[in-house]
């Protein structure tokens, strides 16, 4: 069983939905993110999106984005930011590691080379926001074979679409919370509740929603919907508040630290 699977169901168990947290790789440096992965796990995370920086994604808002400029600047490579995944357990992260990334680096890197470095390296999820399930067929066979499960999104345009995304769905389906690109919120979609239901009757794995969510009651109003919570920019903005902290070696764990308080603050 994939371990996505296994924490979903162990969450259910308990009784609660999983906290999934978004970083974006190599913000500011790729030493930085892997004891940033720890610390969100000691925190309460139970798997980890690693956001690979790129230089025009259209679903991020203005947090994301600069903070892909900054980690670009590094230079941060999609290759980078998989062996995150690989440093951060072999130090003894546990929680599965979902890749998310848009197509064309992908591309780049060659899709037969990048699916061994992903199994190679123990991505359990892959999530790519620019391609639509209308052109993945390739991908979702390749993925397929290579043990990784190709999570879509589903938007409340989706609408008609909601039935073909949600039931061809592997490891868990990502809800988008609000229209538009990613960022915090004070207000999500009116009808979210009905939206997440619909998306639940027709998804044979668990539903997890996004976009937008950045505070302990906003995630424990999703939770009563959802099997997950995903928060990314309000994450991301915690890492740009700790960069003065993190770039001094006296100060640096207090950066580290400053961060798993604010998702210790989520989980509640």
């Amino acid at each position: 069983m994939n371990r996505i699977d296994e924490v979903f169901a162990a969450l259910k168990a308990e009784g609660r939905a999983a906290l999934i947290p978004f970083v974006t790789t190599g913000d500011p440096s790729l030493d930085a993110t892997v004891d940033i992965v720890l610390e969100l796990e000691r925190s309460g995370a139970d798997m980890v999106e690693l956001g690979v920086p790129y230089s025009d994604p259209l679903a991020d808002g203005p947090v994301i984005q600069q903070a892909s400029e900054r980690a670009l600047r590094g230079p941060v490579t999609l290759e980078g930011c998989v062996l995150v995944a690989e440093r951060a357990r072999e130090a003894g992260c546990r929680m599965p590691f979902i890749l998310f990334s848009y197509f064309n680096p992908i591309l780049q890197y060659g899709m037969e080379r990048f699916f061994t470095l992903l199994h190679d390296k123990g991505i359990s999820g892959l999530i790519i926001p620019d391609l639509p399930i209308e052109e993945d067929g390739e991908v979702r066979e390749m993925a397929a074979e290579a043990g990784i499960h190709l999570i879509p999104l589903v938007a409340p345009t989706s609408k008609a679409r909601v039935q073909r995304i949600a039931a061809s769905a592997q490891g868990f389906v990502y809800c988008v919370s609000s229209l538009g690109v990613t960022g915090m919120r004070s207000e999500f979609h009116s009808g979210i509740e009905e939206f997440l239901q619909s998306v639940r009757e027709a998804a044979p794995v668990p539903i997890a929603v996004g976009f937008g969510i950045s505070s302990r009651d906003q995630v424990e109003r999703m939770s009563r919907h959802a099997d997950g919570v995903i928060v990314g920019s309000a994450i991301v903005r915690q890492v740009e508040e700790a960069l003065p902290l993190l770039a001094e070696p006296s100060t640096y764990r207090d950066g580290i630290a400053q961060i798993g308080r604010f998702v210790a603050s989520l989980r509640g």
